[in-house]
């Protein structure tokens, strides 16, 4: 398949694997396996369920336009048409917006539940989409070449396990994804475990919320059914830890013509899609337990081009909501006035520092093993 054809046509994807107790454990506080660099531990005296729900914004989405420095001259200098009105923003602060788009959060930011994490990226970013994600899915150096990804390393006793993508509503495989971006797939609910679930008690009412009518909708429909097909509580009073795992995918972020409409309706469609996935998880229990997590390739350029577009960028900011998150917005804003060849916006928190914060503190998992090195985590969540 080739890149443009994936990014494009393939609108919107989820993945869900539970992770039983037994892949990772402790014993008396000393790691199982822990004399073998590749494999990770969970901090002895850990009983819970944890979900973490990735949202790939395929394509590289434009931060700048997403989290607006509003009061920040260059940004209306470097996109004299791109740049969004003043009076339709949804104003956080003294400096900084969110797109009119994402109206729909509102309510997650003003509880104290979302959390926004500017200038994620990696230093020395590939402008390829595939290299690019490769990266973010390996959780490499962007000067190494990893075979296995980072939930794999995390969540499974060998690395480079296979993983599963599902097309819209029903989940299975997927061709066409190199073998460096396949995730952890240890247990997989069946699609009859998964109606099962869906149809019966918290479940049932969650299947009356209103999902988005379109692909996006229904990739998070069969997500809730897999969550809801998972075990509700560790089954050992140990340090067991039960993790479900999703991976959404909304593509299309490409944006390098006609930006302005395209990109408003993928955030719309992002922002009641994670609205509708945060009531039902309400509704089956699992707000407290669950985190949301955007990620993209790469940002955009700074400075819109001729076309009404951007092109390949550098950082951006990205998104953390949940029932134990500490809301609030984390690192600088967009260093509009320092900007790195082509545009790009510079990186001020390496990518990896969010994945050492969902590895450590959300997962107890070490994270230095994980990422082979020292990233300090982020302080976005109330444990």
């Amino acid at each position: 398949m080739k890149r443009r054809e994936f990014l494009s046509t393939a609108a919107a994807a989820s993945a869900a694997w539970w992770v039983p107790p037994t892949s990772r454990g402790s014993v008396h506080g000393a790691c199982v396996n822990g004399s073998e660099p590749q494999r990770a531990c969970v901090t002895a005296g850990f009983a819970a369920r944890r979900a973490l729900i990735l949202i790939e914004l395929a394509g590289g989405n434009d931060g700048l336009n997403t989290v607006i420095p509003f009061t920040d001259p260059l940004y209306r200098r470097l996109r004299p048409q791109l740049a969004l009105p003043r009076d339709a923003l949804l104003q956080l602060d003294e400096r900084i917006a969110l797109h009119p788009a994402l109206l729909p959060w509102l309510p997650v930011w003003q509880s104290g539940e979302l959390a926004i994490v500017q200038g994620l990226g990696h230093e020395r970013a590939s402008q390829s989409h595939f290299r690019a994600m490769e990266i973010w899915h390996t959780a490499s150096d962007p000067r190494r070449y990893l075979r296995d990804g980072w939930l794999a390393r995390a969540l499974t006793p060998d690395a480079g396990a296979a993983g599963f993508v599902a097309d819209g509503p029903e989940l299975g495989p997927l061709g066409g994804w190199p073998q460096a971006t396949l995730l952890a797939s240890t247990y997989q609910p069946s699609a009859q475990q998964q109606r099962v679930a869906f149809q019966s008690g918290a479940a049932a009412r969650m299947a009356a919320l209103m999902l988005p009518a379109d692909r996006f909708g229904a990739s998070i429909r069969a997500a809730l059914a897999s969550i809801a097909a998972a075990p509700i509580a560790p089954t050992r009073a140990s340090a067991d830890a039960e993790r479900v795992v999703v991976k959404l995918t909304l593509s299309g972020f490409d944006t390098h013509a006609c930006q302005s409409a395209r990109h408003a309706a993928l955030l719309a469609q992002l922002a009641s899609g994670c609205a509708a996935l945060r009531a039902a998880l309400l509704e089956l229990g699992w707000w407290r337990d669950a985190l949301i997590v955007t990620y993209s390739e790469f940002g955009r350029d700074a400075r819109e081009n001729d076309a009404g577009g951007t092109g390949h960028g550098g950082s951006a900011p990205h998104f953390v909501m949940g029932g134990r998150v500490r809301g609030g917005l984390y690192g600088s804003p967009p260093a509009l006035s320092n900007l790195g060849s082509n545009g790009m916006l510079p990186v001020g928190i390496d990518f990896r520092r969010l994945y050492a914060t969902l590895l450590g503190p959300w997962w107890h998992i070490d994270p230095g093993v994980v990422l082979e090195g020292h990233f300090e985590p982020l302080p976005l969540l109330k444990l």
